[in-house]
């Protein structure tokens, strides 16, 4: 079987942990999200690639979620020492020489597909993890300007999450750079040859959505024809994990598993899903999902350990085959 994920860091790698369990013999191919990328101390930083690989490789913090295990901070302390900017990032050692490889591989002229490649190598993934693209693109947020009052700025994604917390609130999501990207080698082949397509409980602004965003994946998707499967990030109306219910206010969408479901749409109507997982507990939701032209089932969601997220994962295979084109 032949499966492609569209995948952010945490929530994404966490799911991937469990498509693995739940179906080992599968060729997997994940399709990650770099609209999260950053430059920083003039390193090229790809913070959900490097969730998925090093989640996958088994070099993740399983206590953070991200970053490496056995992590040591030198270099972020002597950085402070010298005052240089931003302290609000920390970029642990071990991390560092994943930055390092990649900055001067991309300064080199390889496209960011071959250096992930590159790096993935070293880990022994048993996936295949492609970028989204070659190209730069960078998810900005807009926010009130605390300096200017009355005024607004725009400020890297990663600020917004990491120093200021998503508690400010975004009023506009603008990935710089989307509108000239093209998808990066093998993506649109991974989309248009596999058996499903997964869009796991990642953020549907900020990571599926960037995604999609890229001219040329959001139809691929529509066209594929294979299945198209979603799982929500959303259960009652706070997200399963991370800021999802602040930046889906910021485009207009509720934070509820059936509103993310109509964000997504329906293929039939011109959107991108064919089916949808939602939480046993919004099972009140799914004749709304139903009415919006999407196959709805409900089943428990919560990530807790392996186990479960592969019976989630089974769930949205065995959903998948139900509404098979």
């Amino acid at each position: 079987m032949r499966l492609t994920v569209l995948a952010g860091g945490i929530g994404g790698s966490t799911f991937l942990r469990g498509l693995l369990k739940a179906r080992p013999d599968a060729e997997i191919t994940v399709v990650g999200n770099t609209a999260d990328d950053i430059t920083l101390f003039g390193l090229r930083v790809c913070p959900d690639l490097d969730t998925v690989m090093y989640t996958l490789g088994g070099g993740i913090s399983a206590e953070r979620g991200w970053g490496r295990e056995d992590e040591t901070w030198v270099i972020k302390e002597e950085l402070a020492a010298y005052g240089v900017e931003p302290t609000w990032f920390g970029l642990g050692d071990r991390d560092i020489a994943t930055h390092l490889v990649r900055t001067q591989m991309l300064d080199a002229g390889y496209g960011l597909a071959a250096v992930t490649e590159a790096l993935c190598a070293r880990w022994n993934l048993p996936v295949r993890l492609l970028p989204m693209s070659d190209d730069r693109v960078e998810t900005h947020v807009v926010v009130d300007d605390p300096e200017r009052p009355g005024t607004k700025k725009a400020i890297h994604f990663q600020e917004y999450w990491v120093r200021l917390h998503a508690e400010v609130t975004a009023h506009q999501i603008v990935a710089v750079g989307s509108e000239k990207a093209k998808p990066a080698p093998g993506v649109l082949d991974a989309i248009a040859e596999c058996d499903a397509l997964l869009l796991p409980p990642s953020n549907p602004v900020v990571s599926v959505g960037t995604i999609l965003g890229v001219p040329g994946i959001r139809d691929a998707v529509r066209e594929t024809a294979a299945p198209v499967i979603g799982i929500s990030p959303i259960i009652g109306t706070g997200p399963v994990r991370g800021m999802a219910d602040k930046v889906l206010a910021a485009i207009g969408v509720e934070s509820t598993a059936a509103a993310v479901a109509t964000h997504y749409g329906a293929r039939a109507a011109g959107g991108v899903l064919d089916g949808w997982l939602i939480d046993t507990s919004d099972s009140a939701q799914l004749e709304s999902i139903a009415t919006a032209g999407i196959h709805a089932q409900a089943v428990p969601l919560w990530m807790t350990d392996d186990t479960a997220t592969a019976a989630m994962a089974d769930a949205a295979l065995t959903l998948a085959e139900a509404v098979r084109r």
